[in-house]
């Protein structure tokens, strides 16, 4: 195996070492489930579960840990000026993700740990933390790392101390930031704030408190993945100040944590970030009302993970139709050939140059141009007859598109009923065709033909055979 990944600690892409061979150890950092999720989410899902696929492929063993924040101060605002319990709150958005990623086909990750079920180990890290000199008790309730006292902070983001600003958490209340020794510090724990229910804190040796954001990945990692794991990763704008405090007092604590960081680009809109707090965000199930899912994804993965994607409507159009493409050579090839085992195709040996592109640091728009290189050879052995040849492109599209998720055979795709759109598509040309049998049948030319006409109209292409009709949209 020679796939190489850019570390963004190191700014250099590295061969991939794991720590344990023959496998793989991953830690994503999901979501905060405040509110639904727009596609600018799904993006690191979507990308991690590429790797995912691709490293399973070569025989590793992926171990992958995404977590879910469902207590925060945002959640907590949020459920009470909707006047429900903040619990009740990160529930309902728990599962408005968990549909979104099912829906995209990323694969369940091997655990999906939450936050509020890791105060023990929460508790056991800052203990270490306080002990090594590297934490410290503020007010009841209150505790910080001591930035300080760990001379490498900064060395993931390549930042000095007194270059940095000061996190916002730490001007929420004047009485909270007078304690801190120094304004860099940061909260592992967080007494409750005046008019916070009483559910959302936890008794420990320092007093009643939540956990702060930067401490419970930490503490979830190192209870999943063990004190040294191969590679951590989430969004961009996680790099400063999250990933680097998770690693300063990951590392302060004795732990080697990640070998390697891996960070996904935003999703923009006209060049800016996509996000809830700036009205721009497109969410999945709004998106999913005009595209089927498969096409949301191949926009996903069809720029390099660490380039922004810039997400307009042409995106999404392009993206629909090229997923049209693939699908309609895929059920044309295997009209002709014959269905080919899921289990031939999740063992065969995917082109060289394709795997060339995902080995060198999971080069996807070059790995789709070998898609669309054999998918047209497919094609044009389809057209001479050539059927040992169309099914040995058929199984190469396939295996390809399965590493990334989009084998349009899989029942994720191919089940009517995971895409409404195109099953009621399906529902109302198959009436018209129907419809244009009976004319025939009793030589009303004049119907059949203006039912062909609407539908040639309305892009469908009608191929007529000896086994009856047939119906693609055009170009596909």
């Amino acid at each position: 195996m020679n796939i190489r990944l850019y570390d963004t600690a190191t700014r250099e892409v590295r061969d991939f070492h794991p720590v344990t061979p023959g496998e793989a150890s991953i830690y994503l950092c999901g979501a905060t489930v405040q509110s639904a999720p727009h596609v600018g989410h799904l993006r690191p899902a979507v990308a991690f579960d590429v790797l995912r696929r691709w490293l399973t492929r070569q025989g590793l063993k992926v171990t992958l840990i995404r977590n879910v924040t469902d207590i925060d101060d945002k959640i907590l605002a949020k459920a009470s000026a909707a006047g429900v319990e903040w619990w009740e709150h990160a529930a309902r958005f728990e599962r408005a993700f968990s549909r979104a990623y099912d829906a995209l086909g990323v694969l369940p990750p091997t655990y999906e740990p939450r936050a509020t079920g890791h105060v023990p180990e929460m508790v056991a890290l800052m203990q270490d933390l306080i002990d090594a000199g590297h934490a410290y008790v503020g007010t009841e309730g209150n505790v910080w790392f001591d930035v300080r006292s760990w001379p490498a902070y900064g060395e993931l983001t390549r930042q000095k101390l007194e270059d940095l600003g000061v996190e916002d958490e730490a001007a929420a209340a004047d009485t909270v930031a007078a304690q801190k020794h120094d304004p860099h510090d940061f909260a592992l724990w967080k007494a409750p704030r005046p008019g916070e229910p009483a559910t959302a804190s936890w008794t420990t040796p320092w007093g009643r408190g939540r956990p702060g954001w930067h401490l419970e990945c930490s503490a979830m990692a190192r209870r999943y993945l063990g004190p040294e794991f191969d590679i951590h990763g989430g969004g961009l704008d996680l790099r400063f100040p999250h990933h680097e405090n998770e690693q300063a007092q990951s590392r302060a604590a004795g732990d080697a944590f990640a070998h390697s960081w891996m960070h996904i680009a935003w999703v923009t809109q006209q060049g800016t970030k996509m996000s809830k707090s700036l009205g721009n965000g497109l969410l999945v199930n709004e998106l999913l009302d005009h595209a089927p899912a498969a096409a949301v994804r191949y926009a996903l993965v069809s720029v390099q993970y660490r380039s922004m994607l810039e997400w307009a409507q042409d995106t999404l159009d392009e993206a629909h139709a090229t997923w049209d493409r693939l699908a309609g050579f895929v059920t044309r090839a295997t009209e002709v050939v014959g269905a080919v085992p899921t289990d031939e195709v999740a063992k065969a040996d995917v082109p060289e140059d394709f795997a060339a592109a995902m080995n060198d640091d999971l080069n996807t728009p070059a790995a789709l141009a070998v898609v669309h290189e054999r998918l047209r050879a497919g094609n044009s052995a389809l057209a001479a007859g050539d059927t040992d040849a169309a099914r040995a492109e058929l199984v190469a599209v396939r295996a390809m598109l399965d590493v990334l998720g989009l084998d349009p055979a899989d029942p994720q795709w191919a089940t009517p009923s995971g895409d409404r759109h195109a099953a009621a598509l399906d529902a109302l040309v198959t009436a018209e065709l129907e419809a244009r049998v009976a004319a025939r049948a009793a030589k009303d030319w004049a119907t059949a033909d203006a039912i062909r006409d609407r539908l040639t109209a309305a892009g469908i292409e009608v191929q007529d055979s000896a086994d009856g009709a047939r119906w693609a949209l055009a170009g596909s």
